[in-house]
């Protein structure tokens, strides 16, 4: 593939190319974009492919529903997932392999570890990974919510190259382009900030759930991970033509010149928080210097339940957004030290507990 040194890439795939119509699979917009998974691999590319479309694809076994329930939902992401996953195997003559997530599978380190470990089993097999969000099982603490984040999250674990996203238009515009006729397109991003943000608009299909907000979510993720990351049209075979020749067919966001380490981009833009602790204004900043000193003293208020072990956010009190870390203690001590008076002897003890959290996995936000 001329200009690019692409080992490994992760493709995403939206609901509306699945099943434009809701009325099960099509090959209509499939067949391109197969097309260009066989390129890719004859050129000894490694591809994972992030595929929505079990729910649109399922829709047609339950008769029309206008506004199905979460039960019906699931029943058709259920329904819906062999049928997508026997579009995809009827284009190719090497195997695939279905892995559906949640974002506890991402949460959880050894379960993140273990995808990995997975993909890079697969590939090496010459497997065609197929991933989707587990949408049966998810529930809303779980549920990662849309396949571009997934997608990103995926291409960090998987050590990819590269992430394209496909969209329903070429790229990322300036304007909404569905709305406004003069609306320009950006070729290229170098940094991602809220002004690029700013240009992002809600979903406008009516099968997808992912708008342009969470497109540039996920190349922000995938580029901190020093992926380069493309949004290109999937309904346009030109667009995986121009792909082949090593041209940029739509929007490229460049990758970090020094990406994040895994531990560091992991606590960043997988992790949760499951609670959070507010800290006072006396607090001697920066936190990354002196996160050691981060004590008992310095609670203000405990939001939250949650063990050590978890991912925190510290907030100031004044409702900045500091750090997200791994807590050292859980929510319930930490409670309990805060609800006592430092001059009670009986607690003299717990007042000398050491730091809230771990200076090893620690994400500097704001400051």
């Amino acid at each position: 593939m001329k200009n690019h040194k692409w080992n490994r890439i992760v493709l995403k795939v939206g609901s509306a190319l699945i099943a434009p119509e809701r009325k099960g699979c099509s090959s209509r917009y499939l067949l391109h974009i197969a097309k260009f998974i066989l390129q890719c691999r004859d050129m000894g590319i490694e591809v994972i492919l992030v595929s929505s479309g079990s729910v649109a694809a399922g829709a047609h076994f339950f008769g029309e529903i206008e506004n199905p329930s979460l039960p019906i939902k699931k029943a058709m992401a259920a329904a819906g997932q062999n049928e997508m996953m026997a579009a995809w195997d009827r284009f190719f003559d090497f195997p695939s392999a279905q892995i559906l997530l949640t974002h506890g599978d991402f949460q959880d380190r050894e379960r993140y570890d273990s995808v990995r470990e997975t993909i890079f089993a697969l590939l090496e097999h010459g497997i065609l990974p197929v991933v989707n969000e587990n949408d049966v099982v998810t529930t809303d603490a779980l549920k990662v919510g849309d396949n571009d984040n997934l997608s990103a999250m995926v291409a960090a674990a998987a050590d990819a190259d590269a992430l394209i996203i496909c969209s329903d238009i070429d790229g990322l515009y300036n304007k909404n382009p569905h709305t406004n006729d003069d609306a320009v397109m950006i070729k290229n991003v170098s940094a991602i900030d809220q002004s690029i943000y700013d240009m992002a608009g809600g979903a406008h299909s009516s099968v997808g759930t992912g708008g342009m907000q969470t497109k540039i979510e996920a190349a922000e993720k995938a580029t901190s991970h020093g992926l380069t990351t493309y949004i290109i049209n999937g309904f346009k075979e030109s667009s995986f033509e121009q792909l082949i020749l090593g041209n940029n067919p739509g929007t490229v966001f460049a990758p970090y010149a020094k990406p994040m380490e895994e531990d560091l981009h992991w606590m960043t833009h997988t992790s949760r928080a499951q609670g959070e602790v507010v800290i006072g204004d006396g607090f001697e900043y920066p936190l990354h210097e002196n996160s050691d000193q981060l004590t008992s003293n310095e609670i203000v208020e405990v939001v939250g339940e949650f063990s050590a072990g978890d991912t925190i956010l510290i907030r100031s009190d004044d409702g900045k957004h500091l750090a997200k870390a791994e807590a050292n203690y859980s929510s319930c001590l930490l409670n309990f030290i805060s609800e006592h008076d430092n001059q009670d002897d009986e607690n003299e003890y717990l007042h000398q507990t050491g730091p809230l959290v771990s200076d090893k996995n620690i994400a500097i936000l704001d400051q």
